[in-house]
């Protein structure tokens, strides 16, 4: 297998999405596609399958500030000060697309260790939360409040969220690394009752945490970049060759 490595940078949303997809579109089987990227404007998502009435579009104009749906599925997410990944490859028949998911997070865990050795505590996640009941809470609107099985989490509280597809035999990945603590603003941009914001307000701030908030030190984004590329080879005993990718329309 051959891991490529992309960087494109800042970004809006529907750019993000749309690379992504068309990764996947146009994946080379024997090829891993990695790529992290930024947002910009500040962007919310929503899952594939997430109803765009759940939006406050007024809000969300008036703050400028992007709005996307997200190919995978999950709840609203803002997008902000964090470091976004995704990997595209082809399934092999011996796949396991669960496999997968715990195993890129090992790896961002090794990279996040390596962008600073203080991140000891790092773990892996090891109960399914119950997402039916979650939904159907308007605490399900918020695509971080819970960490799922095999998410990364620092203290009890999650520091990375990642979600899966599959598109046929391929698969995509894509996760973010919450470096800030902007993220807590999703619940102005839900179409919600004061008090209900208020509640998903102090889910999120209960339960996820940042970078930065554990380092007490702003987010280094290149350094950050090159610390979980080099925690994957590590990870993954790889070499990533760096490419500038021209994809079809």
């Amino acid at each position: 297998m051959k891991w490529i490595y992309i960087n494109t940078g800042d970004n809006t949303g529907l750019y993000n999405m749309e690379f992504d997809m068309n990764l996947v579109k146009d994946v080379v089987p024997g090829n891993i596609y990695f790529r992290l990227y930024r947002w910009s404007p500040y962007c919310v998502s929503l899952g594939a399958n997430q109803n765009i009435g759940e939006i406050d579009e007024f809000k969300v104009k008036e703050d400028g500030i992007d709005l996307v749906k997200r190919p995978t599925g999950g709840r609203a997410i803002l997008h902000s000060e964090e470091l976004t990944y995704s990997i595209i490859m082809s399934l092999e028949n011996d796949s396991s697309p669960k496999n997968i998911y715990r195993q890129i997070n090992l790896a961002l865990i090794n990279g996040l260790k390596i962008y600073d050795f203080s991140l000891t505590e790092l773990e892996i996640e090891g109960v399914s939360p119950d997402l039916l009941s979650m939904y159907k809470d308007n605490l399900g609107s918020a695509c971080f409040a819970v960490p799922a099985k095999n998410e990364i989490k620092y203290s009890g509280k999650k520091l990375v969220g990642s979600a899966q597809r599959k598109v046929g035999r391929v698969l995509l990945q894509h996760g973010s690394i919450m470096c800030g603590n902007y993220h807590l603003n999703l619940a102005d941009y839900l179409n919600l009752s004061t008090n209900e914001r208020k509640k998903i307000k102090e889910d999120l701030k209960s339960k996820t945490i940042e970078l930065e908030t554990i380092l007490n030190n702003k987010t280094d984004y290149h350094y950050l970049s090159e610390s979980i590329v080099k925690g994957f080879e590590e990870f993954f005993a790889v070499r990533m060759q760096r490419e500038e990718l021209i994809l079809s329309n």
